[in-house]
């Protein structure tokens, strides 16, 4: 291991171990350049993040995914005070860390996904044409505008989210979270292929797409408590 490591965990007092922090940095790029390898972000858009006890590993802004590498770490404690690395982190840090403060997340996902913003654009809720809106908690909604990096879309996020692992943000994107990286991505997908969906159906002409009821949505979220392998997650 290399030296790097032990001086951001001497300053977090010691609570995080380098070889922890080391390999989450790495599923953070790696799952960053998922993203742009999926097409659900362009350029440097999105970001990605990891919380490893009271460090959280974000994204730098404005560096391709490609170009980062080990030593390009970058992580802030919960308040925001940069702890570790000498990049700027995302301008979306404000985001990342409202979500971390108010769940239990251990990673959040945010992307500009194609069909996902277009969605966003179009209504305050995305309809439940499928039953993979079970996966984020329920009818996923759509946050209210407001630009980038702000406090303020910071706090609408968290009201699309209330009971949800999944929101849009209106004009702008997706975030979900989860207990991984892996499990956050995942229903970033899903999040992505509902809106596909359901932009799918409605461009029908003469149709509209059957929507699922609220007690057809609970009864898949109960089944999904016995759904997957034990110990291996959902999806």
């Amino acid at each position: 291991m290399s030296d790097q490591w032990r001086g951001p965990v001497e300053r977090t007092g010691g609570v995080e171990q380098a070889g922890d922090i080391e390999e989450a940095w790495g599923a953070v790029v790696a799952t960053a350049r998922r993203t742009a390898a999926d097409g659900l972000v362009v350029g440097t858009s999105g970001n990605v993040s990891a919380r490893v006890g009271s460090t959280v590993l974000v994204t730098p802004s404005g560096v391709p995914y490609d170009r980062l590498r080990p030593e390009d770490a970058v992580g802030v404690d919960l308040e925001g005070n940069q702890i570790l690395g000498e990049l700027t982190p995302t301008s979306e840090l404000p985001l990342h860390l409202a979500v971390y403060r108010n769940t239990a997340a251990a990673a959040v996902v945010h992307t500009h996904a194609v069909h996902a913003t277009a969605v966003s654009t179009l209504v305050a809720e995305v309809p439940p044409v499928h039953y993979a809106a079970a996966l984020l908690g329920g009818p996923v909604r759509v946050a209210a505008y407001a630009r980038y990096g702000t406090d303020e879309l910071a706090a609408n996020m968290l009201a699309a989210l209330r009971d949800r692992t999944g929101c849009l943000l209106g004009n702008h994107g997706t975030v979900t979270y989860g207990a991984t990286l892996d499990e956050a991505y995942d229903r970033t997908a899903q999040l992505e292929w509902l809106c596909r969906l359901w932009l799918a159906a409605s461009a029908v002409p003469g149709r509209s797409p059957a929507l699922l009821t609220p007690d057809q949505l609970s009864d898949v979220r109960e089944a999904l408590k016995e759904y997957g392998q034990p110990g291996r997650g959902r999806l």
